[in-house]
């Protein structure tokens, strides 16, 4: 299975414990992001619904992970961490069930996303909360970006991606 069809296959939960199928993305520039709402980056949220509706109709789509790993930086539960979203930066965008993003218990979404685009160097792991996975229209992982990194400095990677023809649809 070639890694884009693989990003195509992956079936997770979403933060109301329904089932969100990466099929629905192909053909979309995706911008995965392990969240956390107790995190000095949180005021992420707000550049990343920014993005999220400056560019949704043009084909991107943004996935926020929940994850507790780094620090206990988010403890809620799904209804809380959803609800803080959308209470505090009006977030519209998918916020997926919490996962881990290391260790035996990672979200198998992480493994594959770590495994095609490693981070500085050639490190696996995710390092904290609110780093960044940018996948092109034809499921490849064409980046990977630092929790320090805002989502706005994306802006030219992912106009350029949304500009180009996904080739697999």
């Amino acid at each position: 299975m070639s890694s884009a069809s693989k990003f195509y296959s992956f079936i997770v939960k979403d933060s109301a414990g329904a089932d969100f199928n990466f099929s629905s993305l192909k053909g979309k520039v995706v911008l995965i992001v392990n969240v956390a709402s107790k995190c000095g980056f949180t005021p992420q949220y707000k550049d990343l619904e920014s993005l999220h509706q400056e560019y949704k109709d043009k084909g991107l789509e943004i996935l926020g992970f929940p994850c507790n790993q780094f620090g206990s930086q988010e403890p809620g539960t799904e209804e809380e961490i959803v609800s803080f979203c959308s209470t505090k930066y009006n977030v519209s965008f998918p916020i997926m069930a919490k996962s881990d993003v290391n260790g035996d218990k990672e979200n198998p979404v992480y493994a594959f996303l770590k495994s095609e685009k490693h981070g500085l160097l050639g490190l696996k792991r995710i390092k904290w909360n609110f780093e960044k996975f940018l996948v092109d229209r034809n499921g490849k992982v064409v980046g990977r970006y630092a929790s320090t990194t805002n989502p706005s400095s994306l802006k030219k990677e992912i106009e350029a991606l949304l500009d180009s023809k996904a080739s697999n649809l």
